[in-house]
């Protein structure tokens, strides 16, 4: 059951922003009012306090020099001026005072008080003094302040009364003016409710906070649109790209069905297996994407640049004898903040795409760089042409198709898990001209024991390049172990750019990946 303070939060949390606005407001202003008004009977309950004082005390001393100058008691008595000793007893032969023995000592103190009934309330006052018999007198003066006090009264009911009033004033101007001030955010509402896509809300003149909302959201509608294009784009790119290998598939399977000649069968087999094993790459590579973009990633661990980047090379290595030399330069140690799988998918993808378009060399570099470390993948191919340096990491993007290639998603791909963690990648040229992609990790502080993350043998099967004689026919990255049949001058009679290097992924079946 819940407690009488959550049902208030509640039924305040389902309240308008008007009404609650308004409330706190109100409640606000009649707070000050009342204390306001509180504040000023203070003041002339204290004021009239102090006048009558200030009259009483004038008439008790001249009363104290009259029996300092040895006046009997009686001769000064009057109705309001008494004469007692300092126990409080009467020495001018008058009856008792009608005050209590703690009173008296008030006023033997010096302090004047305010004693009897609302409507008959006196203040008094007492002045000591010497007789010349050398006997101490108490001169006591009293006055009747009913009247100030009832004027007070109704001082006060007016304060009240007009602090209500105005109480009343200010919930109905916070009314209206929050009316007045929510009225252009419900025009935005219904405006955003009814606008059309690619449209945009029209921005306030005024330089106010509405503008500010205005074009935040104009900015969140362009995110949305982008986002949806670029989510229709990715799906009509994947529709299509997986509908070749299907329908390679399917003639080839009915082609044997038609034709049951064993070498033909064989061939066919052949060929099917070979697109299935396209299929299932372009499919891990678009899992992988997806899941890189939904951040469903392993937490980063201390990953050793070095080792992983010669774990790659291994992998890549291929025994032709036109095959790219790698090379690896690494003059320091670096660890990377990322997991071992994400930094074997990159250095695989990054490797594969410089073998397919290098003449002669592959050079790998990692470098330290305070915060961060650098990966950096140099060829000395035909490079990558300036106006292109940013879009080869879209995906689905093949410059030249007719080059050969995967389903451009290598790139992409490396692009997704770096930048997930925090990194940066860049294309750029080398001196000679051919490419250079550089990615930036965050760096990782060094394992005090143990093997390095990343450093221990792939799995089986983790980079397609590391099973010879085994990769697609669709140009994607080349076999460790088969001639490197994308030289930069095939299928390029133009002698420009790479048209695929954007399309190489070495994605495995069942290999490195996000997890």
């Amino acid at each position: 059951m819940s407690s009488p303070t959550q049902r208030l939060r509640r039924w305040w949390a389902s309240r308008t922003l008007r009404l609650r606005i308004t409330l706190v407001v109100g409640v606000v202003a009649l707070a000050a009012l009342l204390a306001l008004s509180r504040l000023g009977v203070g003041l002339l309950y204290g004021t009239m306090l102090g006048a009558a004082d200030a009259e009483l005390r004038g008439e008790a001393q001249g009363v104290a020099a009259q029996l300092a100058a040895g006046t009997p008691p009686a001769d000064v008595r009057q109705p309001e001026i008494r004469i007692v000793d300092s126990a409080g007893d009467p020495v001018d032969g008058g009856p008792d005072l009608p005050l209590r023995p703690k009173q008296v000592r008030e006023l033997a103190a010096g302090d004047a008080l305010t004693a009897g009934r609302l409507t008959e309330l006196r203040r008094w006052l007492a002045v000591s003094t010497v007789t010349p018999d050398g006997s101490t007198r108490l001169v006591v003066v009293t006055a009747d302040i009913v009247g100030g006090t009832m004027l007070l009264a109704h001082a006060a009911v007016g304060f009240v009364v007009g602090a209500l009033v105005v109480g009343a004033v200010v919930v109905l101007a916070a009314w209206v003016a929050t009316r007045a001030a929510l009225r252009p955010v419900d025009r935005m509402r219904t405006a955003a409710a009814a606008l059309p896509p690619g449209q945009r809300l029209p921005v306030p003149v005024p330089r106010d906070e509405l503008r500010a909302l205005a074009e935040e959201i104009n900015l969140l509608l362009a995110r949305r649109d982008e986002a949806v294009a670029r989510l229709e784009r990715f799906t009509g790119d994947a529709a299509h790209e997986l509908r070749s290998p299907v329908a390679a598939i399917r003639a080839q399977a009915e082609v044997a069905v038609a034709h049951p000649d064993p070498e033909l069968a064989q061939e066919s087999l052949r060929s099917v297996a070979e697109e299935a094993a396209r299929l299932s790459t372009l499919l891990s590579d678009l899992l992988a994407l997806a899941r890189a973009d939904a951040g469903q990633r392993p937490p980063a661990q201390s990953v050793d640049l070095v080792a992983a980047a010669r774990a790659a090379m291994g992998r890549a290595a291929g025994a032709e004898a036109d095959e790219p030399v790698l090379q690896l330069v690494a003059p320091a140690p670096a660890h990377a903040g990322a997991s071992p799988s994400e930094v074997a998918l990159v250095l695989d993808n990054l490797i594969a795409n410089a073998r397919r378009y290098a003449r002669s060399l592959v050079r790998i570099g990692v470098l330290p760089a305070r915060r961060s470390v650098r990966l950096v993948v140099e060829d000395d191919g035909p490079g990558i042409p300036e106006a292109d340096r940013q879009r080869i990491f879209d995906r689905f993007l093949r410059l030249s198709p007719e080059a050969g290639g995967g389903a451009g998603l290598g790139l992409a791909l490396v692009a997704a898990l770096v930048r997930g963690r925090g990194g940066s990648v860049t294309a750029g040229a080398t001196p000679s001209g051919g490419a250079r992609i550089e990615v930036r990790w965050p760096a990782a502080a060094v394992p005090e024991s143990g093997p390095a993350p990343g450093t221990g043998p792939p799995p089986a099967g983790s980079a397609r390049s590391a099973r010879p004689g085994a990769g697609p026919p669709d140009g994607r990255s080349p076999p460790a172990g088969s001639a490197r049949s994308a030289r930069p001058t095939a299928g390029l009679p133009d002698g420009g750019s790479p048209s695929a290097r954007s399309a190489g992924s070495t994605t495995p079946e069942a290999g490195p990946g996000p997890e």
